[in-house]
């Protein structure tokens, strides 16, 4: 089930609806780094530089400092704030999934813009915050690795899952959903941090969840109405 919902959600990376949302978001992440390094340039230009009148290292070395900081900022902060704005979009990517590979199911409703923007913030503060503490934890503990995994296999799998489930049922019903398949989720959510573990790729994971937990309630889904059914 977790293989063949991430499979699927993996050939579908490449098509032309799933590309982009992975460069909308990204487009809208590099222009918001962008405006960030551009105001702090602004910034030390007219209220720090003129303090500094005289000492042409010093200015030099600030403007170098900001420089490498937006890098190694951006590297840290990509995957994170990608999350954000490709949170917008991810309904594109479950109507996709629907119409290509279950045109004869009911069609999911979207989430309002105002719950949309307020998953997305949430998940990308998840990521800095888990990844953050298993970071530390690494440093001072050597357990980085294991509580990356866990801890976002957990995280992502419960929201992704979430997400999925919200298109077609309540809030309430896709709680009770996900905690009765919790061991599933669990693990396609590991799936998803092994993505997010790949620098660069890990842009990716976004639009990669959010489809590859549509497949997975589905199956879930189609699995608990045969129960009914056979009265299992």
């Amino acid at each position: 089930m977790i293989y063949e919902a991430a499979l699927r959600s993996a050939n579908e990376i490449m098509k032309p609806r799933f590309r982009s949302v992975v460069w909308k978001s990204l487009g809208l992440t590099l222009l918001l780094f962008f405006g960030m390094w551009l105001g702090l340039q602004m910034l030390a230009t007219n209220y720090l530089f003129p303090f500094l009148e005289g000492w042409t290292w010093v200015t030099t070395l600030i403007a170098w400092f900001l420089g490498v900081g937006v890098i190694f900022g951006a590297g840290f902060l990509l995957a994170p704030t990608s999350a954000i704005f490709a949170g917008l979009f991810l309904d594109e990517v479950a109507e996709h999934i629907e119409e290509t590979h279950y045109p004869n199911h009911k069609k999911g409703t979207a989430l309002p813009l105002g719950d949309s923007v307020t998953m997305a913030i949430k998940f990308a503060l998840l990521v800095v915050g888990v990844n953050l503490v298993a970071l530390m934890l690494f440093l001072f503990a050597g357990l980085g690795v294991i509580v990356f995994f866990v801890a976002n296999g957990y995280l992502l799998g419960r929201e992704y899952f979430q997400f999925a489930a919200m298109r077609y049922k309540s809030e309430k019903e896709a709680h009770e959903l996900r905690r009765k398949h919790w061991g599933t989720v669990f693990m396609g959510g590991m799936v998803v941090a092994g993505l997010m573990a790949i620098p660069f790729l890990n842009i990716l994971t976004p639009v990669f969840a959010a489809g590859m937990m549509v497949h997975l309630h589905k199956s879930i889904a189609g699995d608990e109405t045969m129960s009914l059914q056979f009265g299992r």
